[in-house]
């Protein structure tokens, strides 16, 4: 092991691979950024442009854009209410009540040190643990699949404060929107309304766009009409004044961050979860396990550590099935899959050993070496980032509209994806006044394909091998999970009952 890792450090004498991996961090940040873009579009972006460079400098830049897009989706996510990808979403809910309060530079500094962490984490398991991870997510199948969804779904309890109704009410909105467009098994038309372009189905990225950044633009015209704020927060100088690390942040993040690591890295690794699913349940986790949970939405420092650091671990466990297995679990790996074959690479165990284990292990420290450039670029640029609060909302509304068409628009080239997520933006502003949380509905659509398409081949496994019931006692990892479900619907009714005890 010890010899192909020197190897593979051989590949970054190459000045063609180290511009390639600053070319991949910086492109990756700017096209996180624009909401709707992200990795999967930027990668997509280089694969012809790659096509004379070497595997090692291809590669490297590709999996840099992929976790530092996901990095750069969260800058405006905390500045401007706007995820620029899915996995951003969680951290919208406590980066902006940070930016609101005058304390946008702590919040990217934050973000940017819990990014590095979980990514640091997510390559050092793909470094190390590569081959054997691979082992394990061979043993899921349709079924472990669909008990992950229903952790996931379940998560949206935490989310919603102590109106869970509404919460659970959203995300059934989201279940439902999701099963429009084509079965993915009978090829039967639902929900189309004769419109033949909603065949297709709501991709999850114009309702997320419209939901978050569409709504909060109207806030903030409604606010400059009324006279109530020129600018995002009254004091806008007040955020720049801050220190970006306050002292005792580290220790009191450092739990947060490695249980949000393990977890990001976890989730990630299992086909089909992602990034946006492993930011979710560790958000969730952070706020039960929290002595201050009132904090979470309104601005805590350790919802968006636990957001971070799990979206980017996530994206190194999403390469272990795909470079052991040749699983792509995500659009990202997807496209990471395609380029791998492009340049004469076969995933499986034959990149582990023999001629081709220095250049896939010189992919994996690429990744990380990434990770750690993107948080000096990260932390160096804080306060510039956070500058974006003095800009007036006059100027500021057009940008992130302009911003959210072009994203939305380029994501088919279609329309109708931007009808989409204007009308998500007017619903979203509704929910806003109504007091309804976005969060529960865009997960509900993420997961609705993912929850139905799997239930559905687990009842037809399962027809063959004497029923449901008799198919999950064989399978030992679905039981575990379903044991993790139970518990951690469990957690917040045992405390509740503790609180009165005491009381009493």
């Amino acid at each position: 092991m010890l010899e192909i890792l020197t190897a593979s450090l051989a590949f970054f004498a190459s000045l063609e691979v180290l511009i390639a991996l600053a070319v991949g961090v910086i492109a990756g940040m700017i096209i996180g950024i624009i909401p709707g873009l992200g990795p999967s579009v930027g990668i997509a972006l280089l694969i012809p442009i790659t096509f004379s460079m070497s595997p090692a400098a291809a590669l490297i830049m590709m999996t840099a854009m992929y976790t530092t897009g996901v990095y750069g989706g969260s800058i405006t996510a905390v500045l401007c209410h706007t995820p620029g990808t899915a996995a951003s979403a969680a951290t919208t809910e406590d980066g902006y009540e940070l930016t609101k309060q005058g304390r946008g530079m702590e919040a990217i500094s934050v973000v940017t040190v819990a990014s590095v962490v979980g990514g640091v984490f997510g390559a050092i398991c793909l470094i190390l643990f590569a081959p054997a991870l691979g082992r394990l997510s061979q043993m899921f199948s349709a079924l472990e699949y669909f008990l992950v969804a229903c952790f996931g779904l379940l998560v949206v309890s935490g989310l919603t404060g102590e109106n869970r109704a509404k919460g659970i009410f959203m995300a059934l909105i989201g279940l439902l929107i999701g099963c429009v467009g084509m079965d993915s098994i009978t090829g039967v038309s639902r929900f189309i309304f004769g419109q033949l372009w909603l065949e297709d189905g709501l991709d999850s990225t114009p309702i997320l766009i419209g939901l978050f950044s569409i709504s909060q633009v109207l806030i903030l015209v409604d606010r400059l009409i009324s006279g109530r704020g020129a600018t995002i927060v009254d004091d806008p100088a007040a955020g720049l004044q801050g220190k970006r690390w306050e002292k005792g942040l580290t220790k009191k993040l450092a739990p947060t961050m490695f249980n949000s690591s393990v977890i990001g890295a976890f989730v990630g690794f299992i086909p089909a979860a992602g990034a946006s699913i492993a930011a979710w349940i560790s958000y969730s986790t952070a706020k039960r396990a929290s002595k201050t949970p009132e904090e979470f939405g309104k601005g805590s420092i350790v919802g968006i550590a636990a957001s971070e650091a799990a979206n980017n671990a996530a994206c190194g466990g999403a390469m272990i099935p795909l470079f052991t297995l040749g699983i792509p679990g995500s659009p990202v790996t997807a496209i990471l899959y395609g380029a791998l074959l492009m340049h004469g690479l076969l995933p499986g165990s034959g990149l582990f050993i023999g001629e081709q284990a220095p250049l896939t292990y010189a992919i994996f420290i690429g990744f990380l070496l990434a990770n750690i450039l993107m948080g000096i670029i990260g932390v160096s640029m804080a306060k510039q980032l956070a500058k974006v609060c003095l800009v007036p909302n006059s100027l500021l509304v057009p940008i992130i509209v302009a911003l959210a068409v072009i994203g939305t628009f380029a994501l088919s080239n279609s329309m109708y994806e931007v009808i989409i997520m204007l009308v998500f933006g007017l619903i979203g502003y509704l929910m806003k006044i109504y007091d309804f949380e976005p969060a529960p509905l865009v997960l509900g659509v993420v997961l609705a394909d993912i929850l139905e398409a799997n239930f559905r081949r687990s009842l037809i496994l399962a027809s063959t091998r004497g029923g449901l019931i008799s198919y999950f006692m064989q399978r030992p990892i679905s039981i575990i999970i379903v044991l993790i479900i139970v518990m951690f619907a469990l957690v917040p009714v045992i405390m509740k009952v503790m609180k009165k005890k005491s009381a009493a």
